[in-house]
């Protein structure tokens, strides 16, 4: 069943089908968190803290009507995650220092209007060794194959081989503990977008699904634990991570990204 903009919406279960006027809405929403993370460029470098970061994210977000929809969420108390090198993701924001070299991953949800713009993007601080930069690009690479098969007819394991293929012709480890999720008025809806799995398998792509897609690659093994404040994911071999995601709607040739960076900041450097 398709959803209009005036239909009660809850996190159910079922995957829900939006309608031309959802499309709308996560197309503005969507492109406020592109337009955030566009912002923080010139302000991820050596000697910023973190939290510095996280006050712009909130700042843009208040000066746009929106809310970040991380702050209150299951007690978090940010506006955003931040997480640099080992760090998977959900790193919390706070005092700690970018360092020449490090790889940071920030990830924004801003709620405006009722529906929720989430993205995610990589970044890099001064000059990163060649193993960070390469495990950038080839995460964003996983990340545009697994775009490049969400289109009707395809289902979501048909996504998840896509990212897996390219993943491992790289032999990174490819994150299983977390994975994208249906959008929309639900921050976190169904249906799950695992990063990895079987041609032809899982639910069948229709057009009206609106959903991320957020592979998590290291550059060692795709173990990960979770640290003792409940939020922040490491990668149990300490090896580093990086993650880009972007919000999609399902079209009826393709699919639509919301999240488009609109300077163009699609992956680092971003000149």
């Amino acid at each position: 069943m398709t959803i209009t903009a005036t239909d009660p919406v809850t996190r159910d279960g079922a995957i829900k089908l939006y309608d031309a006027d959802g499309f709308a809405g996560m197309r503005r929403a969507g492109r406020l968190a592109a337009e955030i993370l566009d912002a923080l460029v010139p302000h991820v470098v050596p000697g910023v803290t973190t939290a510095a970061l996280d006050r712009i994210v909130a700042d843009m977000c208040r000066a746009a009507g929106a809310v970040p929809a991380t702050l209150g969420y299951r007690g978090y108390t940010h506006s955003s995650c931040i997480s640099i090198n080992h760090v998977v993701c959900h790193g919390i924001p706070g005092p700690k220092t970018l360092k020449d070299g490090d790889i940071i991953n920030v990830d924004v949800t801003p709620l405006l209007d009722g529906w929720h713009g989430d993205s995610s993007r990589m970044y890099i601080a001064g000059d990163a060794a060649v193993k960070a930069r390469r495990l950038v690009e080839v995460t964003y690479e996983c990340l545009m194959a697994g775009v490049e098969a969400a289109r009707p007819g395809n289902t979501m394991g048909d996504i998840g081989h896509a990212i897996q293929v390219h993943a491992e012709k790289h032999r990174y480890g490819i994150v299983r503990d977390f994975c994208g999720h249906g959008i929309g008025r639900v921050f976190h809806d169904a249906p799950e977008v695992v990063h990895l799995g079987r041609p032809g398998t899982g639910p069948e792509l229709k057009p009206g699904m609106i959903f991320t897609i957020e592979p998590m690659i290291n550059i060692g093994r795709g173990d990960v634990k979770v640290l003792d404040d409940g939020w922040t994911a490491v990668t149990r071999d300490r090896s580093l991570s990086a993650q880009f995601e972007h919000s999609i709607g399902i079209t009826d040739d393709g699919c639509e990204i919301f999240t488009t960076s609109p300077a163009g900041f699609h992956a680092p450097p971003y000149i």
